[in-house]
């Protein structure tokens, strides 16, 4: 899986979003490290705080399905119905992300256009909490 086709996949789920009160839908894509994709998109709530992320979606689909290692996730979001701009995720889902993927764990912000921007889980969450501190 190339990341301008994890890219292109997390821009799709970005069309099944749910975002009614925001405006703002998210698509995201993560790669696992037998090859399998599980996606994502945000579901809002009103009641707020049953809102999901997509990347917490994807996440928890994987796991659901009994996956516990990935490689790469790549996360689209903006404004709906206009054209897509780096979308980081959030701190939840970043801690999220931190329970299953080590530092270097790539995660690419994609934009519309085929352009995308890599970070590491390490540069967006620094100092993570993980299970190493509960042992």
């Amino acid at each position: 899986m190339t990341k301008e086709a994890l890219c292109e996949l997390a821009i799709a789920a970005r069309e099944q979003a749910y975002a009614p009160y925001s405006g703002y839908t998210v698509g995201a894509a993560l790669l696992a490290a037998d090859g399998h994709v599980y996606t994502g998109c945000n579901i809002e709530n009103a009641a707020f705080t049953p809102t999901v992320c997509a990347e917490r979606t994807a996440i928890f689909k994987a796991v659901s399905e009994g996956e516990r290692k990935f490689t790469m996730m790549a996360v689209a979001g903006g404004k709906a119905g206009q054209p897509g701009e780096a979308f980081p995720p959030c701190g939840v889902c970043r801690q999220v992300l931190a329970e299953f993927c080590p530092p270097d764990f790539p995660i690419l912000l994609a934009e519309t256009g085929g352009r995308y921007t890599t970070y590491t889980l390490a540069e967006i969450l620094p100092l993570a909490f993980t299970p190493k501190h509960v042992d």
